[in-house]
Protein backbone atom coordinates (compact mmCIF):
# COMPACT_ATOMS: atom_id res chain seq x y z
CA UNK A 1 0.00 0.00 0.00
CA UNK A 2 1.36 3.44 -0.90
CA UNK A 3 0.64 6.40 1.39
CA UNK A 4 0.95 9.92 0.04
CA UNK A 5 1.60 12.89 2.37
CA UNK A 6 -0.97 15.59 2.30
CA UNK A 7 0.42 18.69 0.54
CA UNK A 8 -0.49 20.94 3.50
CA UNK A 9 1.54 18.74 5.88
CA UNK A 10 4.64 18.95 3.70
CA UNK A 11 4.25 22.73 3.50
CA UNK A 12 4.05 23.05 7.29
CA UNK A 13 7.22 21.01 7.73
CA UNK A 14 9.07 23.33 5.42
CA UNK A 15 7.77 26.34 7.29
CA UNK A 16 9.05 24.97 10.61
CA UNK A 17 12.53 24.54 9.18
CA UNK A 18 12.54 28.11 7.88
CA UNK A 19 11.34 29.49 11.24
CA UNK A 20 14.04 27.55 13.07
CA UNK A 21 16.74 28.92 10.76
CA UNK A 22 15.49 32.48 11.17
CA UNK A 23 15.43 32.22 14.96
CA UNK A 24 18.87 30.59 14.94
CA UNK A 25 20.33 33.59 13.14
CA UNK A 26 19.29 35.74 16.13
CA UNK A 27 19.93 33.28 18.98
CA UNK A 28 23.18 31.58 18.03
CA UNK A 29 25.28 34.75 18.39
CA UNK A 30 23.67 35.31 21.79
CA UNK A 31 24.55 31.80 22.91
CA UNK A 32 28.11 32.31 21.69
CA UNK A 33 28.38 35.48 23.81
CA UNK A 34 27.24 33.78 27.03
CA UNK A 35 30.85 32.79 27.88
CA UNK A 36 31.83 36.46 27.53
CA UNK A 37 29.29 37.46 30.17
CA UNK A 38 30.73 34.83 32.49
CA UNK A 39 34.24 36.16 31.92
CA UNK A 40 33.13 39.70 32.68
CA UNK A 41 31.59 38.49 35.94
CA UNK A 42 34.80 36.69 36.83
CA UNK A 43 36.84 39.85 36.26
CA UNK A 44 34.34 41.82 38.33
CA UNK A 45 34.80 39.37 41.22
CA UNK A 46 38.59 39.66 40.93
CA UNK A 47 38.24 43.45 41.05
CA UNK A 48 36.25 43.25 44.28
CA UNK A 49 38.78 40.89 45.87
CA UNK A 50 41.64 43.15 44.78
CA UNK A 51 40.05 46.15 46.49
CA UNK A 52 39.72 44.12 49.69
CA UNK A 53 43.37 43.13 49.47
CA UNK A 54 44.48 46.74 49.08
CA UNK A 55 42.30 47.94 51.96
CA UNK A 56 43.24 45.21 54.42
CA UNK A 57 46.92 45.60 53.54
CA UNK A 58 46.64 49.09 55.00
CA UNK A 59 45.67 47.63 58.37
CA UNK A 60 49.22 46.34 58.77
CA UNK A 61 51.11 49.01 56.81
CA UNK A 62 50.09 52.53 57.80
CA UNK A 63 51.48 55.59 59.56
CA UNK A 64 49.21 55.20 62.58
CA UNK A 65 50.30 51.95 64.17
CA UNK A 66 52.99 50.55 61.90
CA UNK A 67 56.70 51.24 62.24
CA UNK A 68 57.18 50.58 58.53
CA UNK A 69 54.66 53.20 57.42
CA UNK A 70 52.53 52.94 54.29
CA UNK A 71 53.41 50.47 51.58
CA UNK A 72 54.46 52.44 48.46
CA UNK A 73 51.45 52.99 46.19
CA UNK A 74 53.27 51.75 43.08
CA UNK A 75 54.32 48.55 44.85
CA UNK A 76 50.77 47.90 46.06
CA UNK A 77 49.39 48.48 42.55
CA UNK A 78 51.89 46.00 41.08
CA UNK A 79 50.89 43.41 43.69
CA UNK A 80 47.20 43.88 42.86
CA UNK A 81 47.84 43.41 39.13
CA UNK A 82 50.07 40.38 39.56
CA UNK A 83 48.06 38.56 42.23
CA UNK A 84 44.51 39.19 41.02
CA UNK A 85 44.66 39.91 37.28
CA UNK A 86 47.53 37.71 36.18
CA UNK A 87 47.68 33.95 35.69
CA UNK A 88 46.07 32.12 38.59
CA UNK A 89 49.16 30.02 39.35
CA UNK A 90 51.48 33.03 39.67
CA UNK A 91 53.80 32.68 42.68
CA UNK A 92 53.54 35.21 45.50
CA UNK A 93 56.88 36.99 45.44
CA UNK A 94 58.08 40.37 46.59
CA UNK A 95 58.51 42.96 43.83
CA UNK A 96 57.02 40.60 41.24
CA UNK A 97 55.56 42.62 38.35
CA UNK A 98 53.19 41.30 35.68
CA UNK A 99 54.32 41.92 32.11
CA UNK A 100 52.12 42.33 29.05
CA UNK A 101 52.91 38.83 27.80
CA UNK A 102 50.69 35.79 27.40
CA UNK A 103 52.62 33.88 30.07
CA UNK A 104 51.47 36.41 32.68
CA UNK A 105 47.85 36.67 31.53
CA UNK A 106 44.84 34.77 32.78
CA UNK A 107 44.15 32.28 29.95
CA UNK A 108 40.40 32.33 30.66
CA UNK A 109 40.12 36.08 30.12
CA UNK A 110 40.21 36.10 26.33
CA UNK A 111 37.56 36.93 23.75
CA UNK A 112 36.29 34.43 21.13
CA UNK A 113 39.10 35.58 18.82
CA UNK A 114 41.82 34.84 21.39
CA UNK A 115 42.51 38.49 22.22
CA UNK A 116 43.12 39.36 25.91
CA UNK A 117 40.25 41.14 27.64
CA UNK A 118 42.80 43.20 29.59
CA UNK A 119 45.01 44.60 26.87
CA UNK A 120 47.63 46.04 29.23
CA UNK A 121 48.17 45.52 32.94
CA UNK A 122 48.44 49.29 33.27
CA UNK A 123 44.68 49.31 32.55
CA UNK A 124 44.26 48.07 36.13
CA UNK A 125 44.30 51.13 38.36
CA UNK A 126 44.54 51.65 42.11
CA UNK A 127 43.32 54.76 43.90
CA UNK A 128 42.27 55.77 47.40
CA UNK A 129 39.34 57.66 48.90
CA UNK A 130 37.62 59.80 46.30
CA UNK A 131 40.21 59.08 43.61
CA UNK A 132 43.43 60.15 45.32
CA UNK A 133 46.69 58.61 44.16
CA UNK A 134 48.13 58.47 47.67
CA UNK A 135 47.24 56.73 50.91
CA UNK A 136 46.88 60.07 52.68
CA UNK A 137 43.90 60.92 50.49
CA UNK A 138 42.20 57.64 51.26
CA UNK A 139 40.42 58.89 54.37
CA UNK A 140 36.93 60.35 54.33
CA UNK A 141 34.65 61.75 57.01
CA UNK A 142 31.47 60.44 58.53
CA UNK A 143 28.21 59.89 56.65
CA UNK A 144 27.28 63.54 57.22
CA UNK A 145 30.48 64.58 55.39
CA UNK A 146 31.96 66.12 58.54
CA UNK A 147 35.62 65.19 59.17
CA UNK A 148 36.09 62.71 61.98
CA UNK A 149 38.04 65.21 64.04
CA UNK A 150 35.02 67.53 64.12
CA UNK A 151 32.28 65.11 65.09
CA UNK A 152 31.85 63.68 68.59
CA UNK A 153 34.91 61.52 67.92
CA UNK A 154 36.85 64.76 68.39
CA UNK A 155 37.24 63.55 71.96
CA UNK A 156 39.57 60.92 70.54
CA UNK A 157 42.44 63.33 71.12
CA UNK A 158 41.62 63.48 74.81
CA UNK A 159 41.63 59.70 74.93
CA UNK A 160 45.00 59.40 73.19
CA UNK A 161 43.43 57.93 70.05
CA UNK A 162 43.73 58.86 66.40
CA UNK A 163 40.68 59.28 64.20
CA UNK A 164 41.61 60.16 60.60
CA UNK A 165 38.40 58.65 59.25
CA UNK A 166 37.29 55.79 57.03
CA UNK A 167 39.99 54.45 54.71
CA UNK A 168 38.90 53.41 51.20
CA UNK A 169 40.83 51.53 48.52
CA UNK A 170 39.54 51.54 44.92
CA UNK A 171 40.50 49.15 42.13
CA UNK A 172 39.40 49.77 38.55
CA UNK A 173 39.99 47.83 35.34
CA UNK A 174 39.41 48.91 31.77
CA UNK A 175 38.41 46.05 29.46
CA UNK A 176 39.25 45.79 25.79
CA UNK A 177 36.44 45.86 23.25
CA UNK A 178 35.79 42.89 20.99
CA UNK A 179 37.10 43.22 17.40
CA UNK A 180 35.18 45.74 15.29
CA UNK A 181 33.51 44.89 12.00
CA UNK A 182 31.90 41.64 13.19
CA UNK A 183 28.13 41.94 13.30
CA UNK A 184 27.64 39.06 15.74
CA UNK A 185 29.57 40.79 18.55
CA UNK A 186 27.70 44.11 18.44
CA UNK A 187 27.59 46.04 20.85
CA UNK A 188 30.61 44.49 22.57
CA UNK A 189 32.88 46.07 19.95
CA UNK A 190 32.10 49.62 21.19
CA UNK A 191 30.97 49.10 24.77
CA UNK A 192 34.17 50.52 26.41
CA UNK A 193 33.41 48.51 29.55
CA UNK A 194 35.20 49.36 32.76
CA UNK A 195 34.72 48.08 36.31
CA UNK A 196 35.45 49.62 39.67
CA UNK A 197 35.06 48.24 43.16
CA UNK A 198 36.05 49.67 46.53
CA UNK A 199 36.45 48.50 50.11
CA UNK A 200 36.23 50.80 53.14
CA UNK A 201 37.63 50.13 56.61
CA UNK A 202 37.93 51.86 59.95
CA UNK A 203 41.16 50.41 61.27
CA UNK A 204 42.46 52.88 63.86
CA UNK A 205 43.81 51.24 67.05
CA UNK A 206 40.86 52.01 69.30
CA UNK A 207 41.52 49.04 71.52
CA UNK A 208 43.51 49.39 74.70
CA UNK A 209 45.92 46.91 76.29
CA UNK A 210 44.06 46.70 79.60
CA UNK A 211 40.75 47.57 81.28
CA UNK A 212 42.57 50.17 83.36
CA UNK A 213 43.80 51.89 80.20
CA UNK A 214 40.24 52.00 78.87
CA UNK A 215 39.01 53.54 82.10
CA UNK A 216 41.75 56.15 82.01
CA UNK A 217 40.91 57.08 78.42
CA UNK A 218 37.18 57.41 78.79
CA UNK A 219 37.36 58.86 82.28
CA UNK A 220 38.86 61.99 80.72
CA UNK A 221 35.63 62.54 78.83
CA UNK A 222 33.75 63.24 82.06
CA UNK A 223 35.96 65.45 84.24
CA UNK A 224 32.99 65.99 86.55
CA UNK A 225 33.61 62.45 87.81
CA UNK A 226 36.90 63.45 89.37
CA UNK A 227 35.19 66.31 91.21
CA UNK A 228 32.37 64.12 92.47
CA UNK A 229 34.80 61.38 93.43
CA UNK A 230 36.45 63.75 95.89
CA UNK A 231 33.06 64.51 97.40
CA UNK A 232 32.06 60.85 97.42
CA UNK A 233 32.30 60.36 101.24
CA UNK A 234 29.98 63.30 101.90
CA UNK A 235 27.55 62.19 99.15
CA UNK A 236 27.57 58.61 100.45
CA UNK A 237 26.72 59.82 103.96
CA UNK A 238 23.92 62.04 102.67
CA UNK A 239 22.39 59.27 100.58
CA UNK A 240 22.67 56.85 103.49
CA UNK A 241 20.85 59.18 105.88
CA UNK A 242 18.05 59.83 103.41
CA UNK A 243 17.55 56.19 102.46
CA UNK A 244 18.20 54.77 105.93
CA UNK A 245 21.33 53.09 104.54
CA UNK A 246 19.15 50.68 102.59
CA UNK A 247 20.24 51.89 99.14
CA UNK A 248 23.78 51.74 97.87
CA UNK A 249 25.14 55.22 97.13
CA UNK A 250 26.35 56.06 93.58
CA UNK A 251 29.96 55.36 92.75
CA UNK A 252 31.10 58.37 90.79
CA UNK A 253 34.01 57.70 88.46
CA UNK A 254 34.22 54.05 89.47
CA UNK A 255 33.97 51.86 86.37
CA UNK A 256 35.18 48.68 87.99
CA UNK A 257 31.73 47.07 87.75
CA UNK A 258 31.95 47.15 83.95
CA UNK A 259 35.38 45.57 83.65
CA UNK A 260 35.71 42.37 81.63
CA UNK A 261 36.81 40.10 84.43
CA UNK A 262 38.36 36.72 83.65
CA UNK A 263 37.91 34.03 86.35
CA UNK A 264 41.14 33.02 88.00
CA UNK A 265 40.70 29.38 87.01
CA UNK A 266 40.74 30.47 83.35
CA UNK A 267 44.06 32.28 83.61
CA UNK A 268 47.34 30.56 82.74
CA UNK A 269 50.25 31.79 84.84
CA UNK A 270 53.18 33.12 82.85
CA UNK A 271 56.41 31.36 83.71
Amino acid sequence: MISLAHPATASQRGQSVVEFLVISVALIPLFLLFPMIGKYQDIRHATQMASRYAAFDATTRNDIQSVDGWKPEAQLADEVRRRFFSNSDAPIKTNDVAGDIDANRNPAWRDPYNNPLIARFSDVGLSFGNGSSTHAGGFSGASDSAPFNRVPVANAGAMGLQAPGIYTANVSVKLANLPAGIKSVVPFDTIDLSMQRHTSLLFEPWSSPSPQETENRFGRLAPVNSVLSALSPIIDLGVGLVDMFKVSPPEFGNLQKWRDAVPQDRLIPVE
